[in-house]
């Protein structure tokens, strides 16, 4: 899977993902880095049929709205520090696959992963 993690969110995700062997980029990756507008974090990511994974309510209703990103995971955990976070996500992340073999809007927090349809 290829994932595009949001700027609020710590580099150190896509170093995890990238390890999980999926291939991740943190937007200070990109040449505007954590400056990177969302349109052009949703369209970066819809073109290369990326995941964005993101703490932002912006891209909820950008999605619900207009399908834009295509996916979307949503980090909903409220405030939590950098090593729980990443221990969430490599708890979770064969779900997190499995959902999003067939769903484009999933939601992960601290006790459940929600699928929106």
């Amino acid at each position: 899977m290829k994932f595009l993690i949001d700027a609020q969110l710590p580099r150190r995700i896509s170093h995890l993902l990238n390890g999980a062997g999926h291939d991740a980029l943190h937007t200070l990756d990109l040449p505007l880095g954590n400056l990177t507008p969302d349109m052009d974090i949703a369209a970066l990511a819809d073109n290369e049929r990326r995941i964005v994974v993101t703490k932002d309510a912006d891209f909820v209703t950008s999605y619900l709205l207009f399908q834009r990103p295509q996916r979307l995971l949503l980090i909903s955990t409220g405030n939590i520090r950098n090593t729980d976070l990443t221990t969430l996500l490599l708890t979770q992340l064969p779900l997190i696959e499995a959902a999003f073999a067939s769903h484009h809007y999933i939601e992960l927090s601290r006790s459940a992963l929600i699928i929106h349809s």
